[in-house]
């Protein structure tokens, strides 16, 4: 029932845009592509989400969410443009009715004027999202923060993490991209590499092709990990409790395969002569989503006094419990929100995407009362094989010593 509503809207919507094309050209020819076009997308997707066989957010499944989302959202807008019209026209003709009772009055006709702007404007979400595919998800970005903590010991004073997150590895599908990437956070030459969860997006298998490569990554004091709400396996059906549980511990095996030091809510201690600071990372723990993440454990021994920095792959936790636990925790690092892979960023200036309105902190560095949280925007992508304006990122962070500069 669900996929017939789903379709009758596609339809109406199609109805719509097909009406635009009508008025603009006489060109027959252009409606058949059109229709072809647009139809071929509908039963893609509707092919790739009802065979049995197949589980989770394949790449197959991505491209024909990303597909679609090209045609719908450019329907949407001449929708509401056209169906703004057809209002337009319907007070018209009954003004017209009523000072002419006596003359009959048909339905103005639609201004080719209107329907040409109304495809203008919907090739903007058409064009971008296409662009989004194609060169978007792999358009990688070195996002660079200087944080100042009153209470870091002297000898961390310079200290340098690069951050990467939801590297959701299940949809990769280009081998020299991935290297390239992965070589742009080598070349950053931190101190300590951080992965905030979500390694894959269903299984552990996901893994195989890209395990290689990603054991690459390298750094002095090595590389900490968390895992993430799509590493437990739960968006995909298993024989039984104890395939599943087997796909996990296969996901946390593949962590020490690569040299990564997974944290399963543990800490452990970086030093640098008299002076230590604690990596705590957490399993995760999200509004919304999974919640086994123990933060009391992962920092079970450590003082408040203590520098500490968290790895917890949802910001949801650090609003809700992080930020106010008694042990202070003065760095804490997470990603998940993808800053749904699509907005605009004008830095230093405007930052929109609708990630804004499910979570309250959903990219970039956000501080309250000497407690900064940074959310990554991702490595990878998930569903829509894109990204929009919100390009995959890899964060640089230098912690210093002392206040902030004037």
């Amino acid at each position: 029932m669900r996929w017939i509503i789903f379709v009758i809207i596609y339809l109406i919507l199609d109805i719509y845009a097909y009406q635009a094309f009508k008025t603009v050209t006489r060109q027959s020819w252009i409606y058949f592509i059109y229709l072809a076009l647009s139809l071929g997308v509908l039963g893609y997707l509707l092919y790739q989400f009802n065979v049995p066989e197949k589980q989770g957010l394949t790449g197959a499944r991505s491209y024909a969410i990303g597909f679609f989302l090209a045609f719908f959202a450019p329907k949407l807008i001449l929708f509401f443009l056209l169906f703004g019209e057809d209002l337009v026209r319907l007070v018209v003709s009954g003004f017209q009715k009523l000072a002419h009772t006596k003359t009959e009055y048909s339905l103005p006709s639609r201004r080719k004027f209107v329907s040409q702007v109304a495809l203008g404007i919907a090739a903007i979400p058409f064009a971008s999202l296409l662009y989004g595919m194609y060169r978007g998800r792999y358009n990688y970005k070195v996002l660079k923060y200087v944080l100042h903590f009153d209470d870091l010991p002297d000898a961390f004073d310079g200290y340098r993490i690069t951050q990467i997150s939801d590297v959701h590895s299940g949809s990769f599908d280009n081998p020299e991209k991935i290297s390239y990437g992965i070589a742009l956070i080598n070349e950053q030459k931190s101190d300590a590499v951080m992965f905030t969860g979500d390694l894959v997006n269903n299984t552990a298998s996901e893994m195989d092709p890209w395990k290689e490569v990603f054991s690459g990554i390298s750094a002095p004091d090595g590389v900490y990990s968390v895992l993430g709400n799509h590493d437990y396996g739960d968006y995909v059906h298993w024989e039984s409790a104890a395939a599943k549980k087997a796909n996990l511990e296969a996901l946390k095996a593949v962590h020490r395969e690569m040299g990564w030091n997974l944290l399963l809510d543990e800490h452990k201690k970086i030093t640098r002569g008299s002076d230590t600071i604690a990596i705590v990372g957490v399993e995760n723990w999200g509004a919304g989503f999974k919640q086994v993440g123990d933060l009391g454990k992962a920092a079970s021994g450590l003082s408040a006094g203590e520098f500490k920095i968290l790895l917890s792959h949802d910001p949801s936790h650090w609003e809700q419990k992080v930020k106010k636990d008694e042990k202070k925790f003065q760095l804490t690092l997470s990603g998940h929100t993808h800053g749904m892979q699509f907005g605009i960023e004008i830095p230093g200036w405007f930052k929109w995407s609708p990630a804004q309105y499910r979570y309250e902190h959903w990219a970039g560095i956000y501080n309250e009362a000497g407690r900064f949280l940074n959310v990554n925007r991702g490595f990878g992508f998930l569903a829509y094989p894109g990204r929009v304006g919100i390009w995959p990122e890899v964060s640089v962070i230098e912690l210093r010593k002392g206040p902030k500069p004037a």
